[in-house]
């Protein structure tokens, strides 16, 4: 396995480690307590990101069965770097709210309180698919949005995305904790 995806499955896992750390002994009152009404939880933020997941596990398994080709969009697109540098640039910082980019993906209001530990089992999960898929052309394997057909970007710039909009979320649920109101 290379240094790449050493470092993308290390990250998650630290991840991982940090959410059990920061969230694991929260109550179930605390998880799911919102700081507005449109606002999302310390559960929802973890569910959402385990939701968002799921919806690569199909190229993830085609691209680690080394049966995925790219279609001739994703050959040719002309907005594939674009739309890499795009993504990892609107996930990598807090400055700007963002409506997540289908319903698919909001979670529902009040979670289980074993939303930790489905979590943190995720990112195991993930962690997997990706290792998987280490014999891929990170740079030739173009994937498309899942959200949105048009978009497109690269293996390479797929699993950063995955990082930064993971540290995202946890940077959301730890506000969260920080939120006059916070249930002690």
């Amino acid at each position: 396995m290379d240094d790449r995806i050493k470092s993308i499955t290390s990250e998650m896992s630290a991840v991982a480690t940090d959410v059990f750390a920061s969230f694991g002994g929260l109550s179930v009152e605390q998880l799911n307590w919102k700081p507005s009404e449109k606002g999302w939880s310390v559960a929802q933020c973890l569910e959402h990101i385990i939701l968002t997941n799921h919806e690569f596990d199909a190229e993830f398994a085609k691209i680690a069965s080394g049966t995925r080709k790219n279609s001739f969009w994703e050959n040719y697109s002309p907005l594939t770097g674009w739309g890499g540098r795009f993504l990892v640039n609107a996930v990598s910082t807090d400055s700007k709210k963002a409506k997540a980019p289908s319903k698919r993906i909001v979670p529902p209001s009040d979670l289980p309180d074993d939303i930790v530990k489905q979590f943190v089992d995720e990112i195991a999960e993930v962690n997997k698919k990706v290792e998987a898929c280490a014999g891929a052309d990170r740079e030739k394997t173009v994937v498309t949005s899942p959200f949105l057909a048009i978009f497109t970007y690269r293996l390479d710039d797929a699993f950063t995305v995955l990082v930064e909009h993971t540290k995202r979320h946890i940077r959301q649920a730890k506000r969260v904790m920080e939120t006059e109101g916070f249930p002690s």
